[in-house]
């Protein structure tokens, strides 16, 4: 076997980088895997551009894990363009997660991920050390965001003096305000604080979604048509998506 001669420098065959990421949580509530299948074939078909291809994790946290046939499951979201990843356990060996290609994720990591829990794991890594002297700082981003970046505002809100495109995605722990038309997703509250908010002055978006609870356009009132828009939650209604400003 040829060897390398030793005055040739090695190249590194890959680098490990680590990155925030929106992952999709499907909240597993029942074995019956028809009916998994079944209503997801539904979500799947409203928002087809959203959720093809997008990764998931399988929370099962709600159903007795050893009692759900993974490996059938699995194929099924494969075979209708879903990605499931990795699975948030309950009951489900190892044999069983490697047999259905995927990993496993603790509880608060991959809340984390997915932009809508705790950050306990994040406190319990980091080393101690006096509390901030105020509020995060609110990121400004002064030109438009473009199709395929994201941008995210850890801690603090984020303010774009732009459009957001389509493609494009914007997140932040606080609010989310953007002076343009907002076309691609923005999520606001991603470490689950409810009371965070998205301002834009024309609603074309994608995805919106604040601490978790989320809305694609396809559900969208047409009136709120490229009209300046605030998104937040109610205790009572959930996610709500009202239009300010003149008509």
């Amino acid at each position: 076997m040829a060897s390398r001669p030793p005055d040739e420098p090695s190249t590194a065959a890959f680098e490990l980088k680590g990155r925030m990421a929106t992952l999709t949580v499907v909240r597993v509530l029942t074995t019956d895997v028809d009916a998994l299948i079944g209503q997801l074939t539904e979500k799947l078909e409203e928002a087809p551009r959203l959720l093809r291809g997008a990764p998931m994790i399988l929370d099962l946290e709600g159903v007795d894990g050893g009692g759900l046939d993974l490996q059938r499951l699995t194929r099924e979201m494969r075979a209708l363009g879903a990605a499931p990843v990795a699975v948030r356990g309950n009951g489900v060996a190892s044999t069983r997660l490697g047999e259905a290609g995927l990993g496993v994720l603790p509880a608060d990591e991959d809340r984390e991920a997915a932009g809508q829990g705790s950050s306990r794991a994040a406190r319990r890594e980091a080393p101690a050390a006096a509390p901030p002297a105020g509020p995060a700082p609110t990121r400004v981003i002064e030109n438009p965001v473009r199709s395929g970046q994201q941008i995210y505002a850890r801690g603090g809100s984020l303010v774009v003096l732009g459009s957001v495109g389509p493609g494009a995605e914007i997140l932040a722990d606080g609010d989310v305000h953007i002076y343009g038309a907002l076309r691609g997703r923005a999520l606001a509250g991603v470490q689950g604080n409810g009371g965070a908010s998205i301002f834009c002055l024309g609603l074309e978006a994608e995805l919106v979604s604040v601490a978790g609870e989320y809305q694609v356009s396809e559900r969208f009132a047409a009136e709120l048509n490229g009209r300046p828009a605030r998104v937040y939650l109610d205790e009572h209604s959930g996610l709500c998506i009202e239009a300010f400003g003149k008509s």
